[in-house]
């Protein structure tokens, strides 16, 4: 065999064990390299009759993330050829056979004849989880950091190598069904006790557990194998069975709203396979996953959700002449919800914290706020006591500027009045190296702007979080004119330690993330002004694919706030600026009624100590306006939220503000939920397609208001046939 990815060898009794260790790479992934060498070992353990197993195992600290999804849109590359070259009836035959090679591979595993065991450590996902499944036995190591999964929804795809058919057949359909759907990563002992895996045991036992199995187990064979076998939530036409299907129709619609083919696709292919032999079933499977691998809601997914994303966390915008930074202590200004939560993220990638805030009470009560969020993984049997304190041990709570000598990068995230930010600047350049790097962490304000008050613009650069900074991946890298590439370098490497996913916009008002989600919240205000029902108004912005609808978002991010930036808007740039219709509800809500959103328990909703949040009934009171729900068209109202960011998307590429479609994309899903099933906000045009979108922004300016007229930009692409990443392939080449 010539095996570059694995190592083989077997031991005296004739238990073969494969190591999986991939060089140059920090993790195994499933490539057409692997394949090939893994048919290779199924022969030779099939063929040799002095091999009587074989466990699988990882050579590295993780097991596998799954499958290369750049062998996918490799895939996808290879239809479009073929369908030009050859037509398409080749091309898709020749589509399904390479599509299914690995589902054929693992079944060749399965029936080989002689038993394999998947001995799993660390993470073991999508592809590589289905390579376990084929396997006649999986042990899994009890470490914290052991997890199985299946999270190919989340890309646009579902598990597309066996892993419907065996899941399905392993656990209650319900349940199997629930864990497709989610995508979720499942620890260790659920996974035992729902049926995915065999046993539980400590990390350096478990290669020796399989290996015994499999001596004592030379005969073993897949439960389905068993013509006797019955599957765990019985026939799939029994009244058992048949009363899982309407209520798992009905949680597919109301998780996904359709928007999700992968999620319908999963539907089918257990409903059907349940119904087959496994070679079948796994036909109409492959049948499925070919089919989705071609929709475009998969392609945008897996571009930006994977390959994009991969490419930015790499430090793709990272200036590549500027060395490598190694921070070693970080000053955060600002002890409040942000400043604290800066901290955190901070503390727990390694790095020293200095946390500074007006006096050391508010500092020490920042300080609180890590203490409060390991203390709850510590609960959840996620962390140790041992972890907070060395965690809480890098976090030095202060109110004197001089402990923030040594800092390499400082954080100011203090209240959002320029006034404020300038004395922090000026207290903070008294003490802080000329090689300090500072970062605003502002919402609305130009960075260009408070970079006027720093004696080192150069070193003066914006850092945007998103609220709650330990959940949230989006962080917005801001430059402002003077901003110098060491500062950028810097950011960047700030951000890559802690573990989120940059974007690097140039500098307005409200960037590029609040500019778009801005636009989202307002075309809701808009809307519950002319009369539409406000449950009507929530429930089309989570059919249109966002997380919430934007009431809902506003009362999160706070109406008061909402109002605020609307009358700092006016005021730098003129009543023209704002909607006055948008300005009556907030000042209404505000001034008049108190509603500040879910900080105070009153918004557009009402949050009740026990139960669930309702909508406010004194909506209804806010506008003279009242339209009858059945001739409201729910078709335009998911249209409208959509249209409404992804137009400002667009402008903002136009200014300059975002000069790649990645960020955009990826920026747009991460940091504000845009319908991810789209690929983001500048994929959503492309889709679409520049002249289609540009026909529907008129039509809704039309009926709507000025605020939906097409750019410029976008209506020379719609003469010209230009997309955002084709134009933005075509200047990479250049």
């Amino acid at each position: 065999m010539n095996l570059v990815n694995f190592r083989f060898e077997t031991d005296a009794d004739g238990i073969a064990t494969l190591t999986w260790d991939m060089p140059e790479r920090s993790m195994n992934v499933i490539t057409p390299q692997v394949m090939e060498e893994l048919n290779q070992v199924v022969d030779k353990v099939a063929s040799d009759e002095a091999i009587k197993g074989c466990v699988i195992v990882s050579g590295k600290e993780a097991f596998s993330g799954g499958a290369d999804l750049t062998m996918l849109q490799g895939l996808r590359d290879l239809y479009v050829k073929l369908a030009k070259e050859q037509g398409e009836q080749i091309a898709m035959q020749r589509f399904f056979d390479e599509s299914r090679k690995l589902s054929q591979l693992y079944r060749k595993l399965e029936t080989c004849g002689k038993p394999f065991a998947a001995a799993i450590h660390g993470v073991c996902l999508g592809g590589a989880f289905e390579l376990a499944l084929s396997c006649q036995l999986r042990v899994v190591s009890d470490d914290a950091s052991t997890r199985v999964g299946l999270p190919e929804i989340k890309v646009g795809l579902f598990p597309g190598a066996g892993g419907t058919q065996r899941v399905s057949r392993l656990m209650q359909t319900g349940d199997a069904l629930q864990m497709m759907f989610k995508g979720e990563q499942i620890k260790a002992l659920p996974a035992r006790n729902s049926g995915l895996v065999h046993a539980v045991l400590p990390r350096d036992q478990i290669v020796a557990a399989a290996k015994e199995w499999l001596k004592a187990n030379p005969q073993a064979k897949q439960p389905w194998e068993d013509p006797k076998f019955k599957l765990p939530s019985n026939k799939v036409h029994s009244p058992a069975g048949m009363q899982i299907w309407p209520p798992a129709s009905a949680i597919y619609r109301r998780e996904t709203n359709d928007n999700y083919p992968a999620a319908r696709a999963i539907l089918s292919a257990v409903y059907e396979g349940l119904q087959l032999p496994m070679d079948l079933a796994l036909k109409v499977e492959s049948r499925y996953f070919a089919k989705i691998l071609r929709t475009k809601e998969a392609a945008s997914m897996i571009r930006s959700l994977f390959v994009s994303m991969q490419e930015l966390n790499k430090g793709a915008r990272r200036p590549a002449d500027v060395p490598a930074s190694k921070l070693k202590k970080v000053g955060v200004i600002g002890a409040g919800f942000m400043g604290a939560g800066i901290a955190y993220v901070t503390a727990n990638a390694g790095i020293e914290v200095v946390l500074v805030d007006k006096d050391l009470e508010a500092a020490e009560k920042g300080k609180a706020y890590s203490h409060k969020l390991v203390t709850d993984q510590i609960t959840k049997g996620r962390a140790k006591t041992a972890d907070r304190d060395a965690l809480l041990g890098r976090i030095k709570a202060s109110a004197d500027y001089a402990d923030l000598k040594g800092c390499d990068l400082i954080v100011e995230a203090v209240f959002e009045d320029p006034k404020v930010k300038a004395e922090v600047i000026a207290k903070v350049e008294a003490v802080v190296g000329p090689k300090t790097i500072f970062g605003s962490n502002t919402s609305t304000l130009p960075i260009t702007g408070l970079a006027e008050h720093s004696e080192r613009p150069k070193n003066f650069i914006g850092i945007h979080f998103f609220s709650p900074v330990e959940k949230m991946l989006l962080v917005e890298i801001i430059m402002a004119k003077k901003t110098g590439k060491k500062a950028l370098a810097m950011a960047l490497d700030f951000v890559r330690a802690i573990k989120k996913t940059p974007i690097v916009v140039n500098d307005t008002r409200g960037f590029y993330a609040n500019r778009c989600v801005g636009n989202y919240i307002r075309e809701g205000h808009l809307m519950l002004m002319e009369g539409v029902p406000p449950a009507m108004i929530e429930a089309a912005g989570k059919q249109a694919g966002m997380p919430v609808g934007p009431l809902s978002l506003n009362d999160e991010v706070a109406v008061d706030l909402a109002y605020k930036v609307l009358k700092a808007t006016k005021a730098q740039l003129g009543e023209a600026a704002v909607d006055p219709a948008q300005e009556k509800l907030l000042a209404e809500m505000v001034e008049k009624h108190g509603r500040l959103g879910r900080k105070n328990r009153k918004g557009f909703y009402d949050y009740p100590e026990a139960g669930p949040k309702r909508l406010w009934p004194g909506l209804a009171e806010l506008t003279k306006n009242r339209l009858e729900p059945e001739l409201v068209d729910m078709e335009e109202l998911r249209h409208r939220l959509l249209v409404t960011q992804a137009l400002e998307a667009a402008k903002t590429y136009e200014e300059g503000v975002v000069t790649d479609p990645r960020e955009a994309d990826v920026g747009s899903i991460i940091g504000f939920g845009f319908a991810p099933y789209s690929g983001g906000t500048l994929s959503y045009i492309d889709n679409m397609g520049a002249a289609a979108f540009v026909k529907l922004c008129e039509g809704l300016a039309k009926k709507h208001g000025e605020r939906f007229k097409p750019n410029r930009l976008l209506k020379r692409m719609a003469k010209t046939g230009e997309s955002f990443y084709g134009s933005a392939e075509k200047k990479a080449a250049a």
